[in-house]
């Protein structure tokens, strides 16, 4: 059986009066490529952000990489996020400081690994998403919207993370670019062994690239499994994004 990465049980969010999560329930295996679907309000973005301790349910469990987030002490999260990479759905590139320093602020504040290996490091995470190996010298605003992506993966993937978050990683692409986005995340997950984690909207990725996904909806998880699995659910919600019946789709 496949290791549990990421486990979510009867998860509550609310904002002030509002809730978003009702007791939802999700699992993330091993070396999987995982997707929360669901339409705007939905929470999987605010799912996403409690996965990578970024905002707290008010109750439920939330187990990441076997370590408990409601119970995990300052030194143990300092730990774990060692073990993640997490591309944000602007790239959240630090504008003054070009591709290499980006990247190389993550062996900084984590190693004491020496400039020269830093390089060496700097240089393979840049060909690994394929930028070419002058990208490391320019600045946020010389790059394309498919460039600041690759640029953010690659910094993403700087400490060999066990786990990959990406909030929405074909958005603002175009269709090409979107495609070759796709395939580069399978690469990696292949070459790597990544368990990847993704917000996404664009169903050519669900059909594509997605292993298995959780599609969220009225509050709670409303399907997960694989894509034949899900489409064999009679609900609005699955309706609506699949095109089931006389239901429009979301894009």
């Amino acid at each position: 059986m496949k290791r549990i990465m990421v486990e979510a049980r009867d998860i509550v969010t609310a904002f002030g009066d509002t809730i978003i999560h009702d007791h939802i329930n999700c699992t993330v295996y091993e070396n999987e490529i995982y997707a929360l679907l669901g339409g705007s309000g939905s929470g999987k973005s605010t799912l996403l952000r409690e996965m990578i301790l970024l905002q707290r349910p008010q109750s439920g469990s939330l187990k990441v990489l076997g370590f408990d987030l409601e119970t995990i002490t300052p030194l143990e999260a300092q730990s774990l996020r060692r073990q993640w990479g997490v591309l944000f759905q602007s790239g959240a590139l630090y504008s003054s400081l070009s591709v290499g320093e980006n990247i190389a602020m993550l062996y900084h504040e984590n190693t004491d690994l020496p400039p020269k290996l830093i390089d060496e490091l700097i240089a393979l995470k840049i060909d690994l998403v394929g930028l070419p190996a002058h990208a490391r010298y320019l600045y946020p605003g010389e790059l394309s919207g498919g460039m600041v992506k690759r640029a953010a993966l690659a910094r993403a993937l700087a400490l060999d993370p066990k786990l990959l978050f990406l909030d929405e990683p074909t958005s603002g692409l175009d269709p090409l670019s979107s495609r070759q986005f796709d395939a580069l995340i399978c690469q990696l997950r292949d070459l790597l062994g990544l368990t990847v984690v993704m917000v996404t909207h664009d169903l050519d990725t669900i059909h594509h690239s997605i292993d298995r996904f959780a599609l969220l909806g009225d509050k709670k998880v409303v399907a997960e499994g694989t894509l034949d699995e899900v489409l064999q659910i009679d609900h609005p919600v699955v309706n609506y994004f699949f095109q089931k019946g006389s239901y429009g789709i979301e894009s």
